[in-house]
């Protein structure tokens, strides 16, 4: 039930992907500022949609109607239906890329990273949100093959995003072995925490007990990673 990966919540309407949207630059022309809270409008009412009815339950045509926006508006923003629930993966992309890139030299990436998640949660970001609302989302996911293979695929996208942004850092070429060897492992270790936190709420419906797993699986699995990527200019 729990094969989710580090998109779950609110890489759509909630912004856990939106305790993090405070921090991510806004457009500063008007024209740009409407059409971004217009597909936001859409995502947070499909995403509304989904949740109550299940994914393969709503059609595009009814996302169009209960946003009061015609068909072709829908599409314009989003080229699939699947999108509109993971709206904010480039969202997760740019903050791991910024984490990487502008982190204080004197850190390697990898624990940079690990510094990232502990900052989201004591930011009481929505990103690593443990809840009765974060696991409905998930619940969704796993009710539609659809949303599953675009969260696979999602999960596989980072991996390959990390491991290039890692190694354009180390001014190595993208096809870097041990930069996409450090990128499978990282996306493996916070699926794990991710999955491992969310079954630990569901056990005690305590959110400081399920974060607390969260961030011991981070900084567990974080000491192997950087133990596999010695030598490396990763760890």
């Amino acid at each position: 039930m729990y094969r989710v990966l580090l998109c779950t919540q609110y890489i759509s309407g909630l912004s856990i992907l939106c305790g993090i949207t405070g921090n991510m630059s806004r457009p500063s022309d008007r024209r740009s500022r409407k059409r971004l809270a217009m597909r936001e409008s859409i995502s947070e009412i499909a995403t509304q949609l989904f949740n109550e009815r299940g994914f393969d339950h709503v059609t595009v045509d009814e996302i169009a109607e209960a946003a009061d926006v015609g068909r072709m508006t829908v599409f314009n923003h989003f080229p699939r239906k699947e999108d509109m629930f993971f709206d904010r993966d480039e969202e997760i992309r740019e903050i791991l890329r910024k984490t990487i890139r502008q982190r204080d030299t004197r850190l390697s990436p990898i624990e940079a990273l690990r510094l990232l998640f502990h900052r989201l949660v004591a930011e009481q970001s929505p990103y690593v949100e443990f809840s009765a609302a974060s696991q409905r989302f998930v619940e969704t996911i796993e009710g539609s093959e659809t949303l599953k293979a675009r969260a696979r695929a999602i999960r596989d996208e980072i991996a390959q995003f990390v491991a290039m942004t890692l190694s354009e850092g180390a001014g190595r070429e993208p096809t870097d072995p041990a930069a996409h060897l450090a990128g499978n492992l990282l996306l493996a270790m916070w699926t794990v925490a991710r999955i491992e936190a969310h079954r630990a709420y569901l056990q005690s419906r305590h959110k400081e007990e399920a974060t607390a797993v969260f961030l011991a699986i981070v900084d567990t699995g974080t000491i192997g990673i950087i133990a596999a990527m010695a030598g490396t200019p990763y760890a």
